[in-house]
């Protein structure tokens, strides 16, 4: 779900495009069944701290309703009680308990501080390793049509716009909750008849926030689908080739406009979001304040109207002391009432950022395990043994009207033989290599692993059989020591220098100043072509696999990288079955079959003299690479 880049600032009047964009968020906006208990189910791993804050939090409020009450004993009994002056020793002791209860209250919520931030970054951490985690399980189609940094907008910018929701929801809604109630029975107990007037508006408050709340949930998702873009804009353009390529091209100031363009709407959405409701809670603060004011007169009246005793009723029980409490309490429902809306607000707010997070995590793997899946079998007459039967695929985002990536393919490659696929960029090849490991599932067909069908056994130990080696290896901004480990994280200092040796890479390593501690850089922008791949075909002898699939491995090198890697890949390929897509058909001149791919089908197949011999497509494309 990704914004147009671009955009300019926005003014404080809506633009026509503004409401287009608007429709459009609306209509994207993922619909999250039963949001409120999702969110809730976080919490449930955590019911004794959460037991422990409710608890903390009824102390506190409950302990906090008592000093407005002994507010009325000070004035009544302690400063006025009637016989001419202050009774001392009645006020010393109501304000020595006001004190007392004061500090006990604040040591509570001390406690009740450490609970709260504790669950709440806790529910926010285990949120982060779910969604990480379910990321993780997602098909390779997945990633190459999201783009990175939408992604991981998701995991940082959605996840981390929550954590204040989680961190001070419960004991935020509890403390004021509970602080409201007592309140209003204190106010109740004080002056029914001034509680009436004090409360009369809270149905139009209430209704104000929710139409508050409704517009800045909008306004958060437009935010949030900014921020992604954003995050979509610096991957792209701050990685290494991001920037190299804007050098080469002189397209930097033009991928500092886009950026700035981008910026802009953010800061307009932010202010948006920030300046929506303020009005409101403007003229709430007004009203709640004013009510004092408004007590006082209230007070006047039923005072006067019960000396004339027409409603002498009204006046019953309203002394100096139940005026000055009632407004003490009311005064300290400013915060809590305040409170308990704009966390109202920031939980309707952030149900977008919430449905944003569910909305990954309800997307369903495309390859998962079955529920009877196997381990991929050991025997040494079938471990390597790899077959196609019939196999067709088609990408699922390609048009119903397009030929399939692959049409009724079949071929079978028996342990330990060297076999290789040539053919014209975009016949097909690496599809190939990406169905035995199962990266993609075959759309119809059956892609075998020593025997069994790929979709009856288990990925990860599949995984564990087959090692891949790329035309552009991946390497982490780490130590090439660390990157080795990669392929095994036990691998001693031993069992690198001898992967390295295999992959004719060690004397290169140790010739750097810090050796095996040398960082690479991102992706390994510190390597150079022949040294990235030769590294990566020494992390893959550390995984020691069953099947090595090598996909155009050399060729994107020079003659001299191609020679040194060739030869680490013929010393990778001994004992294990190699499967070589290969564009360069010098490198698999040895192969003991080669399959030649034209539109998704096996077009030729046999040995490489016996294809020159049969002087078709094979004969024509070597022709082609030797003239």
């Amino acid at each position: 779900m990704t914004m147009r880049s671009g955009g300019g600032p926005r003014g404080a009047r809506v633009s026509k495009a503004d409401h287009q964009a608007q429709k459009e968020i609306n209509r994207q906006a993922p619909k999250i069944h039963d949001l409120g208990g999702r969110i809730a189910a976080l919490f449930r791993p955590y019911r004794v701290h959460i037991s422990i804050i409710i608890v903390m939090v009824l102390l506190s409020a409950g302990l906090g309703i008592i000093p407005p009450l002994l507010t009325q004993r000070v004035f009544d009994d302690g400063l006025f009680p009637g016989t001419g002056g202050p009774n001392m020793p009645v006020l010393l002791k109501l304000v020595g308990t006001m004190l007392g209860i004061l500090i006990i209250i604040q040591l509570i919520s001390i406690v009740q501080a450490y609970y709260t931030a504790r669950v709440g970054n806790r529910v926010m951490g285990d949120l982060r390793i779910r969604l990480f985690s379910h990321l993780q399980s997602m098909e390779l189609a997945f990633f190459t049509r999201t783009k990175t940094g939408v992604i991981q907008s998701r995991l940082n910018n959605d996840v981390g716009g929550v954590a204040g929701v989680l961190s001070n929801t419960i004991s935020s809604v509890i403390g004021n909750t509970v602080t409201v109630i007592s309140a209003f029975i204190a106010m109740v107990l004080l002056s029914w008849q001034l509680t009436i007037i004090a409360f009369i508006v809270l149905p139009l408050l209430v209704w104000g926030q929710r139409r508050v709340g409704q517009i800045r949930a909008r306004i958060a998702g437009q935010t949030q689908e900014s921020l992604s873009e954003m995050s979509a804009i610096t991957q792209e353009t701050l990685s290494v080739s991001g920037v190299l390529l804007a050098k080469t091209y002189s397209r930097q100031s033009a991928e500092i406009t886009r950026y700035a363009d981008e910026n802009a709407r953010q800061i307009s959405l932010q202010v948006r979001q920030a300046m929506t409701g303020q009005l409101f809670f403007g003229v709430v603060q007004v009203f709640m304040s004013a009510v004092p004011a408004i007590v006082y007169l209230a007070s006047g009246w039923l005072l006067t109207a019960g000396s004339d005793g027409a409603f002498a009723f009204g006046a019953a029980g309203i002394t100096a002391g139940t005026i000055v409490a009632f407004t003490t309490v009311q005064s300290r429902l400013l915060f809590p009432m305040m409170g308990l809306m704009r966390v109202a607000l920031d939980l309707q707010t952030s149900s977008a950022l919430f449905a944003r997070i569910f909305e990954y995590l309800d997307l369903q793997p495309g390859i998962v395990d079955a529920p009877d899946a196997t381990s991929p079998s050991d025997s040494p007459g079938k471990a390597g043994h790899v077959a196609f039967d019939h196999v067709s695929f088609r990408y699922s985002d390609a048009s119903p009207d397009s030929p399939p990536t692959l049409d009724d393919v079949s071929f079978d490659i028996e342990p330990g033989q060297f076999v290789a696929f040539v053919g014209a960029s975009g016949s097909g090849k690496t599809t190939i290599g990406n169905l035995i490991p199962r990266l993609y599932d075959a759309t119809s067909g059956t892609v075998s692993y020593a025997g069994d069908d790929v979709r009856t056994l288990k990925q990860e130990e599949l995984m564990d059989h087959i090692g891949v080696v790329t035309q552009e290896p991946y390497l982490f901004h780490a130590s090439i020591a660390d990157n080795l480990r990669y392929g095994k994280p036990d691998a001693s200092q031993e069992d690198l220098e001898h992967a390295a040796r295999l992959a004719n890479i060690h004397e290169t390593i140790t010739n750097f100043d810090t050796g095996y501690d040398t960082i690479v850089g991102e992706r390994g922008y510190r390597l150079s072509g022949g040294e990235k791949q030769r590294i990566a075909i020494a992390r893959v002898l550390l995984k020691n696999p069953r099947v090595l699939v090598l996909d155009e491995a050399t060729s994107a090198l020079d003659t001299v990288n191609e020679r040194a890697v060739q030869h680490a890949l013929d010393t990778a390929a001994e004992g294990r079955t190699t499967i070589a897509i290969a564009h360069r058909l010098s490198t698999i001149e040895g192969a003991d079959r080669i399959f030649v791919i034209d539109h998704g089908q096996i077009i030729e197949s046999g040995t490489h003299a016996e294809l020159l011999d049969k002087d078709g497509a094979y004969a024509q494309l070597y022709s082609q690479q030797t003239n």
